[in-house]
């Protein structure tokens, strides 16, 4: 009987054309980082320009959302379908069209409108982007460190966003939709040349038609009836008819991809228990934070009167802790596990935003926001690359599009929901109110919130440590296993031949 060993494969030689190819698609991560950094820097004096209030000024981040988290699923099928790097530069060249002609909004629609486009062409390129990482670099060392590299990349972005967006808005918040215009042009260039070609995948068959349309209009009903349901009211007419809505365009999803001989989504690959607590940890972790961001920068601006560069300066340290220490989270997964990162990053996370209850309404910044900062900075720096190896590991490369657009997917209606959610509550309670004190009382609750999510978060991840040490033991049999069995087969070829 002859038996089949797996060897792991060699590790992959980092040489200089694979360095580029690797930069040119984080930029893309990059570029997502500094234009969400930016637009949060900027709403404050958006809603001054426009005359927009609180609970249509989310709409500026929640169109941007909708376009993202509706189409992702769709926008990862079809990096698998027409091939990486033709999706990729065509979805990056739409974004870097539209981010400029998004400056040039005059009203709130328009610019809403802009932000949802550009939305749509992020949704096809972000998974476009982390599926040539997965399939570029090998599972194990190097796909880990390729994936530090990319959380590294939007730390860095988002931190570079902060300072600019800041600093433009001071000359006017126009500047900060226009900035990642000409940044996307320049990844588009490099990309060009340095982007390998991947070809379709012919045994891939046709597009699921159907699965794409209510997929798409369930989680755009299911996150605009939330959205909505503050000013409509959640028990109104339209909020239980867009949750009705959303949930029969879903179960007629789930129908479809059960019986479609080409699924949009191989129902399957749900069945693994490190991807699906990889993407509802994800959706904790962006809709925490979004949600906190704007608390954070209405709290600072408005009650403590900083300005929106000094607003950028007070979150900064947080990106600076991600840029610096995401680059050995490859390691330190190599070395302890996903599921242990995973843990320690959630509880930062609900240490640091229970901490933020504390603010008043002249609190000092480092005796009370900055501590937060600081553990929401770490929280991010292990826990965000274990769950980008986590959601990818095991999954074969012709569905590594689907994988990455499922991740990025819960990671944008996290986002729009929570947010959502919180700005309902800070509405809710401060309309009318001009007092801090008044200010406050609908600050904390939303805080509450948040620290909510965050402990949300911190039992999904809980569940990955169950059974850890028996499936650790299982893999150090399984390798002592093939160890001894090399050995033999070593053992063998130095036996002279008789």
């Amino acid at each position: 009987m002859t038996q089949t060993t797996h060897t792991p494969p060699a590790r992959m030689t980092w040489d200089a054309r694979l360095w580029g190819a690797l930069l040119v698609v984080c930029g893309v991560i990059f570029l997502d980082g500094l234009d969400v950094s930016m637009v949060g820097m900027s709403l404050p004096s958006i809603g001054a320009d426009l005359g927009v209030s609180l609970s249509s000024l989310q709409w500026v981040v929640t169109g941007y959302v909708l376009g993202y988290g509706g189409l992702l699923l769709l926008g990862g099928r079809t990096a698998d379908l027409l091939g990486r790097r033709r999706v990729f530069l065509i979805a990056l060249a739409v974004f870097a069209v539209v981010s400029m002609l998004s400056s040039l909004a005059t009203n709130p629609e328009l610019l809403i409108a802009a932000r949802f486009v550009k939305g749509i062409a992020a949704a096809f390129t972000a998974p476009a982007a982390l599926s040539i990482i997965t399939t570029t670099f090998h599972e194990g060392p190097d796909r880990n460190r390729a994936l530090s590299i990319f959380t590294t990349c939007a730390a860095s972005g988002f931190s570079m966003g902060l300072i600019l967006g800041g600093a433009l808005t001071e000359v006017g918040w126009r500047w900060t939709f226009l900035m990642p215009g000409p940044v996307a042009l320049i990844v588009f260039l490099f990309a060009l040349k340095l982007i390998p070609n991947s070809p379709r995948d012919e045994a891939a068959g046709g597009y699921d038609v159907p699965g794409a349309v209510t997929v798409t209009g369930g989680m755009l009903s299911l996150v605009y009836a939330v959205v909505g349901a503050e000013h409509a009211g959640w028990v109104s007419f339209q909020t239980i008819g867009l949750f009705v809505l959303s949930a029969v365009l879903l179960t007629a999803f789930v129908v479809i991809e059960r019986r479609t001989k080409h699924p949009l989504v191989r129902l399957g690959i749900l069945r693994a228990p490190s991807l699906r607590r990889a993407n509802l940890a994800i959706l904790t972790v962006f809709g925490a934070y979004v949600a906190f961001q704007l608390i954070g920068t209405l709290y600072l601006q408005n009650l403590l009167g900083w300005s929106s560069f000094e607003t950028a300066l007070g979150f900064l340290p947080a990106g600076l802790l991600v840029a610096t220490l995401s680059p050995n989270a490859g390691k330190l997964a190599d070395r302890i596990g996903t599921e242990r990162m995973i843990v320690a990053g959630m509880a930062l996370f609900v240490v640091g935003y229970a901490l933020s209850l504390r603010i008043g309404p002249e609190s000092a910044y480092f005796a009370t926001v900055f501590p937060t900062i600081m553990l929401i900075g770490l929280g991010f720096a292990i826990a965000f690359p274990a769950l980008n190896i986590q959601a990818t590991s095991g999954v074969p490369d012709h569905e590594q599009g689907l994988a990455s657009g499922l991740f990025n997917t819960s990671n944008q209606v996290g986002g729009a929901i929570v947010l959502a959610i919180v700005t309902a509550v800070i509405s809710g309670r401060s309309a009318g109110v001009t007092t801090p004190e008044g200010m406050l009382s609908a600050y904390k609750p939303a805080l509450g919130v948040v620290t909510g999510i965050a402990a949300l978060g911190l039992i999904i991840g809980l569940t990955g440590l169950r059974g850890l040490r028996a499936r650790r033991a299982a893999e150090a049999a399984e390798a002592a296993q093939l160890e001894a069995v090399q050995r033999e087969l070593a053992a063998e070829e130095m036996e002279p031949a008789v």
